[in-house]
């Protein structure tokens, strides 16, 4: 899903179409996600465009039996989301012959595949993991349990499935537990209520507008809980499903995400004048002083709210950063309210946006000079020895370390010189041989972190030219329109926002132009 302009056209040109396009997206560049459409197969049997979900499912599974991108631990939670849904269609026996025999053989390889995973796994920090993997693992068994005892399925075998290493059972029920007195559900679970929808008593099934929690699983879920939601989810359902072929994204829409990370990605080189209006546009529309949420649905968060007062900044909209007083712990930031693990890339934007507003409004210093300072102090203290960052929502260290990097060198600190020149070494030292840079294979994306990383070091040294000589190489090489990115950005599975990526590409091709001027 590229939506690149030709190479030979200009920065200027590129990024202005590349904005243009953004703009016209009302739903965003991310693509289909096999976790996300295999909950609406197993959840939605009434929606229109099963046939559909069934092939893609089918499609999808790899050779040796599993779903879903990136290495083994990756792909846990798209294969059970897979098996899962597979087995609930066989369950309900109305697909017919041929297509029954094809989802019992997908179903067994992807037992086989989860059977043989190892008992302990470093598993990745995705979204709700914790509850989302042992409710498909429950599932499962309850299929596994109808399946194996009905003469009409004797192709499904095999023993019950076990929570894999690191995850508990009981993690649903005790999520739904723990709330059921109150009578209500924290918005926080909304964008992964398939998980715990199993558990809850009907005064915990959340009564809103919309996508629940922008999430088209955690939707049809609810519909499945109250019935009386059902035809509105058929609407909501039905507009996403057009959009995606039949297929379901794990959050729609995703314009306020896309639309702040690609001008921020874009004003690394810098923003076409051209395309100032349509950005200023959506800072004055996205800035709320209540805070931003990512997507309908979800709750408002630090990330959000801090690239809101950034690209406002950036657009010589001085928005006040008041809108992440909620979010301050009088250390740094927590992304949203009753957060678990922290974010050093959400702390890393803060900080940008804190410098940002202090440069148009010197003024604040006495109220946020003070922050951002312990701010720079706190991302320091999180870097790893080798020099480099990781945050949970990305899979790749060059994504945190440039984001951290990026907003250190603006901040300015003579404290923070050392860090920024041990991410350069690191960086220079993880090269790959043909110019790229890559958590697991090389990538455009990353090589573009990588980049920016170089050219925020207090002093250019030789090796890091040679570093960046190769990487421009492999950009010019690599970046075409037809390019597919990987996906390494973290929801409840990988997903790749086309739009921000290109943007980060586009960007460092250009810095990389100019370096020299």
């Amino acid at each position: 899903m590229s939506i690149s302009t030709p190479i030979g056209t200009s920065y200027t040109e590129r990024a202005t179409s590349l904005v243009a396009r953004a703009d016209q997206d009302t739903w965003g560049s991310v693509g289909p996600s096999l976790y996300e459409t295999a909950r609406v197969l197993s959840a939605a049997p009434w929606l229109p465009g099963e046939p559909r979900r069934i092939t893609y499912l089918l499609e999808q599974q790899a050779p040796d039996g599993s779903w879903g991108e990136g290495p083994l631990p990756y792909r846990l939670l798209p294969t059970l989301s897979a098996v899962e849904a597979a087995l609930a269609v066989l369950r309900r026996g109305t697909a017919p012959a041929e297509v029954t025999g094809r989802l019992t053989t997908a179903a067994n390889r992807g037992l086989d595949a989860l059977r043989a995973l190892p008992p302990v796994c470093p598993w990745p920090d995705t979204a709700a993991a914790e509850i989302l993997v042992p409710s498909l693992v429950a599932g499962i068994n309850e299929n596994l349990g109808s399946l194996t005892t009905s003469e009409d399925m004797p192709g499904i075998s095999g023993p019950r499935l076990p929570v894999p290493g690191g995850f508990h059972a009981s993690a649903p029920a005790s999520v739904a537990g723990r709330y059921e007195p109150a009578g209500s559900l924290p918005v926080k679970f909304h964008h992964t209520f398939e998980g715990i929808a199993g558990y809850i008593p009907p005064s915990l099934v959340p009564d809103t507008e919309g996508l629940l929690g922008s999430s088209p699983a955690a939707t049809a879920a609810r519909a499945t809980r109250s019935p009386s939601t059902t035809a509105q989810a058929i609407t909501e359902l039905t507009a996403v499903a057009q959009r995606y072929d039949g297929l379901f994204p794990e959050a729609a829409p995703l314009r306020v995400v896309e639309r702040l990370w690609l001008a921020a990605a874009l004003a690394r080189a810098h923003l076409p004048t051209a395309a100032l209006p349509t950005i200023r546009r959506w800072a004055k529309e996205i800035y709320d002083p209540q805070g931003v949420r990512g997507a309908p649905g979800l709750m408002t968060d630090a990330d959000d709210s801090a690239m809101a007062v950034l690209v406002s900044s950036l657009t010589g909209l001085p928005h006040d950063p008041a809108p992440l007083d909620l979010f301050h712990n009088g250390s740094h930031y927590d992304c949203y309210l009753g957060e678990d693990t922290g974010s050093v890339t959400a702390n890393a934007h803060a900080l940008q946006a804190l410098v940002s507003y202090l440069r148009h409004c010197p003024a604040a210093q006495h109220t946020y000079g003070p922050r951002a300072a312990k701010l720079c102090d706190w991302l320091i203290g999180q870097q790893q020895p080798e020099g480099h960052w990781t945050d949970k929502w990305h899979a790749s260290p060059y994504y945190a370390t440039g984001r951290c990097v990026t907003a250190l060198a603006q901040y300015g600190s003579h404290h923070a010189s050392k860090a920024l020149q041990n991410a350069a070494a690191w960086t220079t030292d993880t090269q790959r041989a043909d110019g790229s840079w890559g958590v697991w294979d090389s990538t455009v994306e990353e090589t573009a972190y990588a980049v920016k990383i170089l050219l925020s070091a207090p002093t250019l040294q030789p090796q890091h030219t040679r570093a960046l000589d190769l990487a421009e190489t492999y950009l010019r090489a690599a970046s075409h329109p037809s390019h597919q990115h990987p996906a390494l950005w973290h929801d409840k599975t990988l997903y790749a926002p086309t739009a921000v990526i290109e943007a980060e590409v586009l960007a460092a091709q250009e810095m990389l132009r100019t370096r020299y001027s």
